[in-house]
């Protein structure tokens, strides 16, 4: 593998992590369940039993009650294992809270702001790069 195929699956894998992220704010759970592999495996940052297959995830995320959220993400890291597999860590900062009726900015929930890693395992596939696993974790309790 060349340097320059190495940092593009390493960009491709960052680009993955990102658009999970703004796909999660904007509560568009089949785009976030469209990200897995068929079989992934996910661990919510906040615990939980790991959840097996995308239709399983995505079923998680729907019952999920509504809430304002905005997910940062830094400190990716992807190291490229061959041209079909990576694996990636990166820190995640949840700000959440309750919309209001107004229509005005959310309350930030007390909780708010919460810290944690996401450990990631990522394999092409004939959809593009998907996560075969992503298990979060809180580096913090809230």
């Amino acid at each position: 593998m060349t340097p320059d195929e190495r940092r593009a699956i390493e960009a491709d894998v960052t680009r993955l992590i990102h658009a999970y992220t703004w796909a999660n704010d904007d509560a568009d759970w089949h785009a976030c369940a469209a990200l897995y592999t068929k079989d992934a495996l996910f661990r919510r940052p906040s615990g939980g039993d790991p959840v097996r297959g995308r239709d399983a995830i995505l079923e998680g995320f729907l019952a999920r009650p509504a809430r304002a959220q905005r997910h940062t993400i830094a400190n990716v890291l992807v190291d490229v294992v061959d041209e079909n597999t990576a694996r990636a860590r990166s820190v995640i900062v949840l700000y959440m809270g309750n919309s209001v009726g107004d229509g005005g900015l959310p309350v930030q929930d007390a909780k708010s702001p919460l810290i944690g890693t996401f450990t990631d395992l990522v394999v092409r596939t004939d959809e593009g790069w998907r996560f075969a696993e992503r298990i979060g974790s809180l580096d913090f309790r809230p």
